[in-house]
């Protein structure tokens, strides 16, 4: 692997000019579809297939039941009258009539417990999906204003798809604004030089606009979430960044004694060596959510995996590049005068460490372990409108919505039933039905269920089957029944007087879904949505786990030749992540640090944080390894090859993960809460793994465990010895 890497720093220093030229035209054409990446965005990504997809589905292409609903909220000031208050919904809802796509209009004079006191919704049902529902909305929003003493507020999924897009480019601008300046700073610190500290800054936002714009491409050919908008930019900026750190100390360091060509060569065959496999762990601890079988996760993996080749490639390419074109002007316009690299500092502190490795190997576990205790309180639960910023209307609606008209524990199951009887209408169908519904009424969760028995009270199978061959009734209720039956299945709404994410909502979409022979059933509904998102995960994320962790030892051992140190890696890397889960648990639902409490972690944020950081945090492990394993090489001296490798690299390592915690950590003072959570969550696991594990751990471990770190069988010694892979 060394010739690959010391013919790569060859190349890019021999045709340094051409290889910015590509750069440079291959950059402007992805940024300027970068631009246009929102555009193709739609949705949270909580998409998959099964029971509730396939009920969704037929209750639109069969039953007709709209694509889309906006629900329509209006609120009355105390001085307004009722009849002033009904004369006024009655104009607006008239007034949209002619909207196109309008399918269905429920208005609150028309259906029994829409109105409530001053507060009253009507339902807008429009055979549109979210990706053409803009204009609509926009149109919506023009006819529907409040009026003096009337205040009306639109909600709904298309609302909340279209405010979260549009919450994701305000959380882009301000974790920008935040992130990039107080990087800088870092950098300048770092470097001393306003060049050397640009030149990341470019680096991280190049990796951005380009991942950005190609991301515009795949997103015409496949759905991408919205929150892809947030996970390019921290993921591409914290990495660029990161990577073009290290390879620029890595340089500076080299031209001390070397020729700007020999630096650039030096330096991809160390640091651009370290990069190489840092990337590859992150890519695999984000391909490793494809297994799950949701679209958020599948949209995590694509854009991230985008965004890290790009980081990867221009830090093996551009960056090198670039700096062959800068060489000793990399030093040029300081603003910081640096006193040593800190050395003799970090030094000392190594000492420290390796002289008290047992008591600081307990220490460290304490705070893991103590930080990790508030985990079991953990609950997750699936985003919505309250994801939102509190200011949102669309976020106002939905919370009077439910606080008036659902209440706290109330849901709803959509259950299309099938008869084995092609006419679902036939006197033993319809017996087969009330025995269904009776049996349904008898769980303790179920308040109510509508269905075509209680079209005209409640009516026995018998008497329904009466008014079905009584020509006077039958055309009465034709409406109804036309609504509810066709060929031989029908809907049943089950109201749940327990919230959708619960245990008990759960266990019953779990037990009622069934195909005797006689009678299918199919269940749809948020508790069925909701239950089949956390069954897929839960089956599925052993998988997950066990890719990440198989193809980082493996990697690991390529890398150092080593069965111990990946081990112990992979190990350290869970404890962090643990630690992280607890004191996001702390912080987020227990409410500290000036957060609002929320009654849940999102969901997807313990993959997320998972499969970013277990490929983030072995950065600073191979970084600070690579250092370690060159020296004990040269020296065969376990101690002095830990105390020399952690003193020349914890510099390097503090400010990189300085950076990082800023540049993921500006997220947390965004607007939507699992963007919050994931970008405090990815900072503090970075913390954690920087300060803990990197300075305290891995050294006490390297002293306690001393030679037998490097243990590997003897196949793996013969490679090193060839220098097959290892340099």
């Amino acid at each position: 692997m060394i010739f690959m890497f010391k013919s790569l720093g060859k190349m890019t220093y021999v045709y340094r000019w051409i290889i910015l030229a590509l750069w440079g035209i291959a950059s402007f054409l992805l940024i300027l579809y970068a631009f246009k990446l929102p555009d193709v965005l739609s949705g949270d990504g909580f998409e998959m297939k099964g029971s509730y997809a396939k009920v969704q589905k037929i209750a639109k292409e069969e039953f007709n039941l709209p694509n889309n609903s906006v629900i329509v909220l209006f609120e009355k000031e105390e001085k307004v009258k009722e009849e002033a208050f009904r004369q006024f919904i009655l104009k607006k809802l008239e007034s949209v009539q002619n909207v196109e796509g309008l399918v269905s209009l429920i208005s609150p004079y028309d259906q029994e417990g829409q109105l409530k006191g001053s507060v009253a919704f009507a339902v807008l049902g429009f055979d549109r999906e979210f990706n053409d529902m803009g204009d609509i909305l926009n149109e919506l929003k023009m006819k529907l204003k409040s009026e003096d003493g009337i205040h009306i507020r639109l909600t709904g999924p298309a609302l909340i798809n279209e405010d979260m897009n549009k919450a994701s480019q305000e959380d882009l601008k301000k974790a920008e604004m935040i992130g990039i300046p107080i990087a800088l700073i870092v950098l300048l610190i770092a470097f001393g030089s306003f060049v050397a500290a640009s030149v990341p800054i470019v680096i991280g936002l190049l990796a951005v606009g380009c991942s950005m714009g190609t991301l515009y491409f795949i997103g015409q050919q496949k759905e991408l979430s919205i929150f892809t908008l947030n996970i390019v930019p921290m993921i591409g900026l914290a990495l660029g960044i990161d990577f073009a750190l290290l390879f620029i100390s890595r340089f500076r360091e080299e031209l001390k004694s070397r020729d700007v060509k020999e630096a650039i060569v030096v330096t991809a065959q160390t640091a651009g060596r370290a990069i190489l496999f840092s990337a590859l762990c992150v890519i695999l601890g984000l391909a490793s959510m494809l297994v799950i079988d949701v679209e958020i996760f599948k949209t995590v993996a694509i854009s991230g995996a985008v965004i890290v080749i790009f980081s990867l490639v221009i830090a093996l390419t551009f960056l090198p590049a670039l700096l062959s074109v800068i060489g000793r002007n990399i030093n040029k316009l300081q603003v910081l005068e640096i006193k040593g690299s800190g050395e003799g500092v970090w030094h000392r502190f190594s000492k420290f460490v390796m002289n008290r490795a047992g008591i600081l190997l307990l220490i460290s576990f304490g705070i893991l372990l103590f930080c990790s205790i508030p985990i079991s309180k953990m609950k997750l639960s699936i985003p919505d409108a309250t994801a939102l910023p509190k200011e949102y209307d669309t976020r106002i609606a939905y919370e009077i919505y439910e606080k008036e008209f659902l209440g706290e524990n109330h849901s709803e199951v959509l259950m299309i039933v099938r008869t084995k009887e092609n006419d679902i209408l036939e006197k033993e169908s319809l017996r087969q039905l009330e025995n269904l519904l009776q049996d349904l009424k008898k769980e303790e969760i179920v308040a109510s269920v509508d269905s075509i028995f209680s079209i005209m009270g409640d009516l026995h199978y018998q008497q329904l089957y009466m008014l079905l061959h009584n020509d006077e009734t039958k055309k009465k209720i034709a409406p109804f029944i036309n609504k509810l039956v066709k060929g031989n299945q029908t809907i049943f709404t089950v109201h749940l007087n327990v919230d959708f994410d619960s245990e008990e909502a759960k266990e019953f979409v779990k037990r009622w879904e069934k195909n005797d022979g006689q009678i299918e059933v199919l269940l749809g509904g948020l508790p069925k949505f909701n239950q089949e998102i956390h069954d897929e995960i839960s089956e599925n994320f052993k998988y997950s786990l066990l890719i990440v962790f198989v193809s980082t030892f493996i990697i690991l051992v390529l890398a150092f030749r080593s069965i111990v140190i990946p081990l112990k890696a992979i190990v350290m890397n869970i404890m962090s992540l643990m630690a992280s889960f607890g004191l996001l648990v702390w912080i987020f639902q227990e409410g500290h640090f000036g957060f609002e409490p929320v009654p849940a972690i999102a969901l997807m944020i313990p993959v997320f944080v998972f499969g970013v950081v277990f490929g983030l945090s072995m950065d600073y492990e191979v970084f600070l390894l690579s250092k370690i394993q060159e020296i004990y090489l040269k020296t065969n001296d376990n101690d002095r090859a830990t105390i020399e490798g952690l003193s020349s690299t914890s510099r390097v390592i503090t400010f990189a993960a300085l950076i990082m915690i800023i540049v993921t950590g500006a997220f947390a003072f965004t607007g939507i809460v699992p963007v919050k959570q994931m970008g405090l969550g990815i900072a503090l696991a970075i913390f954690i793994d920087a300060t803990v594990v990197r300075l305290l751990l891995v050294p006490s471990l390297m002293k306690l465990m001393g030679d037998i770190n490097w243990w590997a069988p003897k196949f793996l010694k013969k490679l090193q010895r060839a220098n097959v892979f290892h340099e």
